[in-house]
């Protein structure tokens, strides 16, 4: 019988005889990637003058996305926010809570949800493989997170998106552009390395 060919870079991993299920397979995928993204949330940088800390999770959504496909990835992003919303330590700092899981900040968790199946979907249908792809893929799902993270910012805290002299771009986007930049190459060269190494290989 024919071995199915890899569609996401996941597929190239062997798993255990007890996870060849398919659901297995995408339960552990979908864990997987939330506690990967619960983890990236530790790396924190908090900036005193916006209520949004810089994390790693930004690399962890865009990661996970291009690693697991839309699906999953839109999975793993809902549960990772779900098991902070009730409690469990999976946000920055080691937080969680259905406060923060709504409060200021919460716009950015919806991005990740986005941002996931957005990148996902390029990895379904292998358009992960070439850097200008990948790039583009994770500059998309950047965008997204920037988009939905400074409206609900806006809403939360009653101040304009743009306008003003405190306003949501100036609190919630701009200070990451360069940290963002560099996890945005980073996830994106993940992908196209992956798979360089997967077609070098003899078959």
């Amino acid at each position: 019988m024919a071995t199915a060919l890899p569609t996401v870079l996941t597929d190239l991993i062997p798993m255990p005889r007890i996870m060849e299920k398919r659901i297995t397979r995408d339960i552990t995928l979908v864990m997987g990637g939330a506690l990967f993204t619960a983890l990236c949330a530790q790396i924190v940088v908090h900036l005193g003058f916006t209520p949004v800390p810089l994390t790693g999770q930004t690399f962890a959504v865009l990661s996970v996305g291009s690693a697991i496909g839309a699906r999953r990835a839109m999975a793993s992003q809902f549960m990772y926010w779900v098991l902070g919303a009730i409690g469990l330590p999976f946000y920055a700092d080691a937080s969680g809570g259905w406060s923060k899981a709504t409060g200021a900040t919460a716009g950015y968790f919806f991005g990740f949800i986005l941002a996931a199946g957005i990148i996902g979907w390029y990895a379904d249908r292998r358009q992960d493989r070439h850097i200008v792809q990948s790039m583009s893929a994770m500059a998309l799902g950047t965008a997204v997170i920037y988009l939905c993270g400074a409206l609900w910012l806006s809403h939360s805290l009653n101040i304009g998106v743009a306008t003003g002299e405190t306003n949501a771009i100036g609190l919630g986007i701009t200070p990451f552009l360069a940290g963002d930049l560099v996890k945005m190459v980073l996830a994106g060269l993940i992908a196209p390395a992956g798979w360089a190494l997967y077609y070098l290989k003899p078959r």
